[in-house]
């Protein structure tokens, strides 16, 4: 078995999750590329297309506008359909909105973490805490599985 591997983050909001990794080398809108209702990706012209952000860690480049993408967030969040996290390689502060939205309105946490995604694969186990200093911590366990290549 692949040993985990730590890395270190910053919260755009904190808290904890786990799931498995739904990696993308594009960035996805949520205004027009997630259905809130089901969690599908709706966006055409994404790769991910058909797949669904439900209870996974989403990980990815950024997000990609527009400001819409904040409502959308925090309305899949509220609904249960949004990913259990998000970790992106820089700053958005549109999910991050979205996300700190949901929190003070529905009492609902999804953290939101900057970090180096470079090497996570889709299916890998992750799980995002806290460091004693405040920062988050992501815990990658890879998933047993050759034929998924590694993205970077």
């Amino acid at each position: 078995m692949t040993r985990p591997v730590q890395r270190t983050g910053t919260f755009q909001l904190t808290g904890e999750a786990e799931g498995l990794a739904l990696v993308f080398s594009q960035p996805l809108s949520f205004w027009g590329g997630i259905d809130a209702e089901t969690g599908d990706i709706t966006d055409h012209s994404h790769p991910g297309l058909g797949q669904n952000v439900a209870g996974k860690i989403l990980v990815m480049p950024s997000g990609r506008g527009s400001s819409s993408s904040s409502s959308v967030l925090a309305e899949a969040i509220r609904r249960g359909t949004a990913p259990a996290g998000i970790l992106l390689e820089r700053p958005d502060p549109i999910l991050a909105v979205g996300a700190i939205v949901a929190e003070f309105l529905y009492e609902i946490r999804m953290p939101l973490v900057v970090c180096d995604i470079a090497g996570i694969a889709s299916g890998d186990g992750i799980a995002i805490g806290t460091g004693v200093d405040g920062r988050a911590i992501v815990t990658i366990q890879p998933a047993i599985n050759p034929a998924v290549p590694r993205h970077s």
